[in-house]
């Protein structure tokens, strides 16, 4: 008949099993006090496994000895020996002896485990240690085991070589010397985060990746010239962190001296492998958890970008922003984003201002956002005099020439783009002209109030004389802009006359003469001749009225047939 015998040792240790989730970092993988022993122990008795099985939900150890322990884990029950788990672990052997101690009896002891680290899969290996089997540590493993082994407190003073102390040995050997496990380690962390993070396992990763890319670098910078190649050999494997790991990494980085633009690339890499990720996320409605982890997600990448001067490109910033307004961050970070950008548009190309849309509209590229980044440059440009204005105009001009042709972009959106800036901002209107005759062609369906309020900002006198001719001759414009240009044009001609004393004829009705201030005669000649000019003005809008009528038919016609 087998005996079991209750010993408990060290009175002076803990009294109960010390709350894992707030050990103090600094403890490493060992407890720093002895907990109280309450073991357990057998006599004569052979506690060998010959198997462990699994039937359905259903763990057994098949021994010579019939399971006196049933574990839970999840919806998981493993039927298994005292002997061999307390053995080896702390915190069973003190919950058992409790329940001991209450007066709870029986052929099978019930344990919950149902907060241990690594869940069922952990604790069969776990089980297969305590039972004397072979174990194979891995990078896929070793956190959640090491994890797992702390919370059941499996320390050295209970058995020599315990789970604790050969985890800790197995995690230093992979983050000291593997790129690539110390990844590994990293993704498993993603499962146990907060034991992970409580005993460290996180920031030692962290620690050795920074350690290891910095080293590296320094190295090429020493040896050969530091090539973009050469600098960004890492990003694929950063990228590959969860948001909460590579900003830490990356924090780590920028502490160790890595060059801005280097760690801004990284940044944006990052991102856009994210973007990839998730992006058919901005084409349906999300739940509010998934919204959240966007939002913060945002945030941090916002947070922990480079404020160096041309360390991350303006298109970037800009797609970040949009990211920003889209998963409504905070809205300080998005003003201190658009002043950034804001600021960085003298020195910005068209392509550069193209950001995209992500399925929520129906137009290729998100206009919206590039007119609050020129109300935010004007802003700034108003309390700074050294800002270029005329530089951004022509910006703003090739920007309006690259989405005029988007048959999706509506009228609206393109006027209130193109007056976005204040009249000083542009010398000529030529690129602008350009722009609008653009649109007009890839939108030949817009009505004639649509067409006067896309051409409302272009100026007469700001257009050069061959963009003034071109005028004259395009039916697209609509017929008041027409009708203006060719008052303006003979305004023109008649002032270049009459400050030239010179007799041109235009018409056959029409005559200037030289004025004469002392001169009556020509002068009542002279108000004659602006009357028929005015007469003639009116003949010709009548006659542009109908052509414009005759066009409308025309095209009411070529459509039915």
């Amino acid at each position: 008949m087998n005996k079991l015998a209750f010993f408990g040792h060290e009175k002076a240790g803990i009294s109960g099993r010390r709350s894992y989730d707030k050990r103090s970092a600094n403890s490493g993988s060992v407890l720093m006090e002895r907990p109280n022993r309450c073991m357990i122990v057998p006599s004569e008795v052979d506690m060998i496994a010959e198997a462990i099985e699994k039937k359905d939900t259903n763990w057994f150890v098949r021994t010579k000895v019939p399971s006196d322990l049933i574990i839970h884990i999840g919806k998981s029950c493993f039927h298994l020996h005292m002997l061999s788990m307390v053995s080896r672990s702390a915190y069973l052997n003190r919950i058992i002896f409790e329940k001991r101690n209450k007066g709870m009896t029986g052929s099978n002891l019930n344990i919950e485990l149902n907060n241990l680290p690594g869940g069922e899969d952990i604790f069969e290996l776990i089980v297969k240690f305590c039972y004397g089997w072979k174990v194979d540590l891995t990078a896929n493993n070793v956190a959640p085991l090491y994890c797992a082994a702390n919370f059941l407190e499996m320390i050295e003073d209970l058995h020599h070589g315990n789970l604790i102390s050969r985890t800790e040995s197995f995690l230093c050997f992979i983050i000291f010397s593997s790129w690539k496990d110390t990844f590994l380690v990293f993704k498993t962390c993603e499962t146990i985060s907060s034991s992970a993070r409580d005993l460290q396992i996180q920031r030692r990763c962290s620690e050795a990746i920074a350690w290891k890319i910095c080293t590296n670098l320094n190295a090429i910078s020493i040896d050969h010239d530091e090539s973009q190649c050469s600098s960004f050999w890492w990003f694929e494997d950063v990228a590959g962190l969860r948001i909460d790991h590579f900003i830490e990494v990356v924090t780590l980085i920028k502490k160790k001296g890595v060059k801005p633009e280097v760690l801004g690339s990284c940044v944006a890499y990052w991102t856009a492998k994210w973007i990839s990720r998730v992006s058919f996320w901005f084409r349906i409605p999300c739940q509010k958890g998934i919204s959240q982890v966007r939002r913060v997600t945002v945030e941090s990448l916002i947070r922990v970008l480079p404020i160096e001067e041309n360390s991350v490109s303006c298109n970037f910033l800009l797609h970040l922003l949009k990211l920003g307004l889209m998963m409504n961050v905070d809205a300080n970070l998005c003003l201190k984003l658009s002043k950034r950008v804001a600021s960085m548009l003298e020195q910005c190309h068209p392509l550069d201002l193209l950001v995209k849309n992500y399925g929520e509209s129906e137009t290729s590229f998100d206009v919206s956002i590039i007119v609050r980044i020129l109300e935010t440059y004007v802003s700034l440009a108003l309390r700074n005099p050294t800002f270029k204005l005329f530089v951004v105009g022509r910006l703003v001009d090739g920007y309006l020439a690259l989405v005029a042709r988007d048959k999706n972009l509506q009228a609206d959106s393109f006027r209130v783009l193109a007056e976005s800036l204040p009249k000083s901002a542009r010398y000529s209107h030529d690129n602008l002209y350009q722009a609008i005759d653009r649109f007009l062609k890839a939108h030949p369906n817009l009505t004639e109030e649509e067409r006067k309020e896309v051409c409302r900002s272009i100026e007469y006198d700001k257009l050069s004389e061959e963009a003034r001719e071109h005028v004259m001759k395009n039916d697209r414009l609509p017929l008041n802009i027409t009708t203006q240009f060719i008052l303006l044009e003979q305004v023109n001609l008649t002032k270049s006359v009459v400050e030239s004393g010179s007799i041109y004829r235009r018409t056959k009705a029409q005559t200037i003469i030289n004025l004469k201030a002392d001169s009556h005669k020509e002068c009542m000649q002279a108000h004659k001749d602006i009357k028929m000019m005015k007469q003639e003005t009116d003949n010709i809008q009548a006659e542009l009225n109908k052509l414009q009528e005759c066009r409308l038919e025309i095209k009411r016609l070529a459509r039915k047939i």
